[in-house]
């Protein structure tokens, strides 16, 4: 049975300033004694953020209709590059992550944080248009903390 992710109690506060702060992170709970709320495992998590930093380069085939594109960019792009974005948003079938070991999916992940730091290139949001390397990469970690959120150490 899936567990519905925006009921989920538990959940760690998360805030990442830099790609490098993240991946640091993902270092440190893939050695530690963790448990995760969500539906996926640690390194499902960790390959479905490669994923999405990824997406911003080589872009998606999901992308809203204009007019939304217009709203989305107006009303909610500042909320997503600045707030946590809310958890229980249904992810389009090519990001969902197969299963992936821990190990499988930090090397993703940490394929991915080299990519953005090597590549200046960005595609269009598919929900927000054209952003900026810094917004892409805001929106990136803003995504990464809602779902590193679920990951919660063992004390």
């Amino acid at each position: 049975m899936s567990v519905v992710t925006k009921k989920v109690q538990g959940r760690r506060t998360v805030r990442y300033e830099t790609l490098d702060e993240l991946l640091a992170e993902a270092e440190q709970l893939a050695t530690s004694n963790i448990r995760t709320l969500g539906n996926w495992s640690l390194g499902q998590n960790f390959k479905h953020i490669a994923m999405a930093l990824d997406s911003s380069i080589d872009g998606s085939d999901f992308k809203l209709p204009a007019p939304m594109r217009f709203l989305m960019s107006l009303f909610m792009k500042r909320k997503f590059l600045t707030k946590s974005i809310p958890p229980g948003f249904k992810s389009t079938a090519k990001f969902i992550p197969d299963k992936t070991s821990t190990e499988d999916g930090l090397t993703a992940l940490r394929e991915a944080v080299a990519r953005q730091k090597q590549e200046s290139k960005r595609v269009p949001h598919p929900g927000f248009g054209k952003l900026t390397k810094k917004e892409w990469e805001d929106f990136n970690l803003r995504h990464a903390e809602m779902h590193m959120s679920f990951i919660v150490p063992n004390n």
